[in-house]
């Protein structure tokens, strides 16, 4: 293990991240917000933490293994968080470490979840940087990096095998991968700027449409108004939200050839993107029907506008919120909540287990239960027509097993410290999930500030876990990883 070496490139990020709070700087001083001061301590203070990390360990310039990789991977993303956390911990005096921590976390995490209240009397500036962190966590500080440490002489290439979810893993999409992941975000930067306008054309001011352009791209549900999107009540606000939270929720590298390539074959070919489709639909229909059958609205397109907006919402992963879903019959938000565990795909800026990982669970299970009919049959699992090698399945279903188990201990753990059950639940979800708003305390129309420290901490642990897919966290845990 090259501790020295991950150490220097540690700074290095922290270094570049510094540069990232330049941004809510330059906005605050265009608009002169008076939160000018919270930038200047926490630029200062980020900038000489990581010269310092760097200047220590300037002799150790290593190419990094794979261990160190994952090693890196996790220190930068429980790292950058305290460093982000300084803009809203200078500003709100009353803010305690714990819930800055937590709200850098939720955003880099493209969470979404929220101690704050008041939004809408925040400086502007510090919304936007709300909204910022989320657009950068959401394709990955990690990936951002592997497109610039080149010019600092850092090879990439472990770094973006750890942080990078599903397929993207295995497949280049370019020969080298500093270029990859200029690609990937160069579709990232176009479409969030396309959101962005999209939102202004529907009625948002320019401020509102950067910000929630931001989160769009990035399904993470920061919003500047505390009623989040039930704030403009406009169905042509949420038509545009409805489009671009479907685009960001599909895998971007499959955006990226469709540009390259200008052809849509690519999401003809995606295993996921129809399935990731229809079940959307299915969904979302199915609980407009239920919720005009319940009598929650009066006719059946408002009940089609609430379903629509909500449901792509949730499971997507995003967490905005039109209305108080918590309000609706139980099943409509609990069936949410299960679509927030899977539906978005593999490379997408959502969480959760990924469409291809649900695929082939129920292709796994449709084939044990065929070998107990004919124990000789011989049946690969199949995604667009190619064999998935056993060992890919079982790597599937361990991940399935060690998701179930996180998400039972988290809920464990917090409905053992006094929450109640759909409370400890919800909330577990939405954290392992990256998802936002749960439900009952934790719903759309509150905040986790009702949250204890302990019960906090659980939750921003949860965030990190599902941002990092579990095993990229977990591994570095394992007395196995340290030892040599």
């Amino acid at each position: 293990m090259r501790i020295n070496a991950v150490i220097n490139y540690l700074g290095r990020v922290v270094i570049l991240f510094s540069a990232c709070l330049t941004v809510p700087f330059g906005f605050s001083l265009l608009l002169d917000d008076g939160a000018l001061h919270a930038y200047d301590e926490a630029i200062v203070a980020t900038l000489v933490a990581g010269s310092a990390l760097w200047a220590a360990t300037r002799r150790a310039r290593e190419e990094l293994r794979v261990r160190d990789g994952f090693l890196l991977v996790a220190l930068v993303w429980t790292v950058l968080p305290a460093f982000a956390a300084l803009p809203l911990f200078i500003y709100l005096p009353a803010m305690s470490f714990t819930d800055a921590y937590f709200e850098a976390v939720s955003g880099l995490t493209a969470s979404g979840a929220t101690v704050l209240s008041g939004l809408d009397q925040l400086p502007p500036s510090l919304n936007l940087w709300r909204g910022f962190m989320i657009w950068l966590g959401g394709m990955g500080v990690i990936v951002l990096a592997v497109a610039i440490m080149p010019l600092l002489g850092v090879g990439g290439s472990q770094l973006y095998k750890a942080e990078t979810p599903g397929p993207m893993k295995d497949t280049k999409l370019t020969p080298r991968i500093a270029e990859t992941a200029k690609g990937l975000w160069l579709v990232y930067f176009a479409l969030t700027m396309l959101c962005g306008l999209a939102y202004r054309w529907a009625g948002m001011n320019w401020l509102d449409a950067l910000m929630h352009a931001f989160t769009t791209m990035g399904l993470g549900g920061f919003s500047t108004h505390d009623a989040s999107f039930a704030y403009w009540n406009s169905p042509k606000i949420e038509l545009v939200a409805v489009v671009f939270m479907l685009i960001a929720g599909v895998n971007f590298a499959t955006h990226f050839l469709a540009w390259r390539k200008l052809s849509l074959q690519p999401y003809r070919r995606d295993p996921e993107a129809s399935v990731y489709g229809l079940v959307l639909v299915a969904s979302v229909v199915g609980i407009a029907l239920y919720l005009r059958a319940m009598e929650v609205y009066a006719d059946f397109w408002t009940a089609l506008r609430f379903a629509a907006f909500n449901v792509v919402s949730i499971a997507t992963t995003t967490g905005y919120a039109s209305t108080d879903y918590n309000l609706w019959p139980i099943f409509a938000p609990l069936w949410m909540l299960f679509l927030s565990s899977f539906v978005s795909c593999s490379g997408s800026t959502g969480s959760g287990v990924k469409m291809v990982r649900a695929q082939i669970l129920f292709k796994q299970s449709f084939r044990e239960l065929l070998r107990i009919i004919h124990p000789k049959l011989y049946r690969p699992v199949k995604l667009s027509g190619h064999a998935v090698e056993n060992n890919v399945v079982f790597a599937v279903l361990a991940y399935a097993f060690v998701y179930i188990s996180c998400l039972s201990l988290g809920t464990l753990a917090l409905t053992a410290s006094g929450l109640d059950a759909v409370t400890g639940l919800s909330a577990a979800v939405a954290s392992i999930n990256n998802m936002g708003p749960g439900l009952a305390r934790v719903g759309p129309a509150a905040t986790y500030a009702g949250l204890s420290d302990f019960q906090t901490w659980i939750c921003t642990f949860l965030m990190l876990l599902g941002r990092l897919e579990l095993f990229t966290l977990l591994v570095v845990l394992t007395p196995a990883f340290w030892r040599k």
